[in-house]
């Protein structure tokens, strides 16, 4: 039996990316090698993870174990990887790149992103932090793009791009670039649907990728009395429609508006389910419904951040 894969999109350098990907925040080290493993047996073939989550040797190892094993080659799978704001002078993006590779045991990325656009202090750890105010440094992220982009000039990384940046950010960046990013990597999700930036990021043929879809119900700070998307009445009523889940609906709803979800668990049954999507679809309707409970729920806003002249929150989008 062939696995069934997920459609691709093209990115604004011609490279193709898979429109679902498994998201690793979160995912501790023991559990994320297999976590990994059930994905790519499942067909997913993005892998999106980032220096600060600290897995990424384990992300590499589950990776390795199944090009070893022959269910892919390294050239089947999209991998992503984020550089962390404590390397944002100029001089350091490149080693940090490598200490990626090196952990993950790739030989160059297919993305690589800015994680935040706020600079964070060097050689503080990975959140330096005096009398609990988290450092900053002066180093700019049009200085930090100049890393970016002399990566994927040496081969290391296939793209380039951001995450986390609002719109005048993008714009400062798009006038300085050489190479232009080709994606933004933001929280969207039906609580935050992030409609003005997913339209300012088209136009410009920059694709957005959706992290946190069901708006991480497993957040550290989550509240009990918090309002869960999983379990959102008007969500379900769309999904008893189709008979699916409401992961199903919001996956396939945040498919339907061009971007690219990167789900995560660490369970393999979830995993599977999180990836039988392709067999339905929303009507315009429904995703006007979906649409209509944006209530501007942002779950990751950064606030011990909040004082840096980068934080991107402080503008509608």
């Amino acid at each position: 039996m062939t696995t069934k894969l997920a459609p691709t999109i093209k990115l604004n350098n011609g490279k193709l990316i898979p429109v679902i990907g498994l998201g690793t925040w979160k995912s501790k080290p023991g559990e994320v090698t297999q976590a990994v493993k059930a994905a790519i047996d499942a067909g997913y073939r993005h892998i999106d993870g980032a220096h600060v989550y600290q897995n990424e040797k384990e992300v590499g190892e589950g990776i390795k174990a199944k090009i070893d094993e022959g269910v892919i080659k390294r050239e089947d799978i999209f991998i992503t990887s984020k550089l962390w704001n404590t390397y944002h002078k100029t001089e350091l993006v490149v080693g940090a790149l490598k200490q990626t590779l090196a952990d993950l045991g790739l030989e160059y990325l297919d993305l690589y992103l800015i994680h935040w656009p706020m600079a964070f202090k060097e050689n503080g750890g990975l959140f330096p932090t005096e009398n609990g105010k988290v450092q900053f440094s002066d180093a700019d992220y049009l200085d930090t793009w100049k890393g970016m982009e002399q990566c994927l000039e040496m081969g290391l990384t296939k793209s380039i791009g951001v995450s986390n940046f609002n719109s005048e950010q993008l714009d400062r960046l798009l006038a300085a670039a050489k190479i232009k990013p080709v994606t933004n990597q933001i929280e969207v999700h039906p609580y935050l649907n992030q409609s003005k930036l997913i339209s300012y990021c088209k136009e410009r043929n920059i694709l957005v990728t959706a992290y946190s879809p069901f708006a991480s119900p497993d957040r550290p700070w989550a509240k009990p009395t918090d309002p869960s998307l999983l379990e959102d009445p008007v969500i379900k009523a769309i999904a008893d429609k189709h008979k699916k889940t409401n992961a199903h609906v919001i996956l396939r709803y945040l498919i339907q508006r061009g971007t690219v979800p990167i789900p995560k668990s660490v369970t393999p049954s979830r995993i599977q389910t999180n990836f039988d999507i392709f067999d339905f679809e929303l009507t315009s309707e429904e995703i006007k419904t979906i649409d209509g409970l944006d209530c501007n729920g942002r779950i990751c806003p950064f606030d011990e951040a909040k004082e840096s002249k980068d934080w991107p929150f402080n503008i509608e989008f």
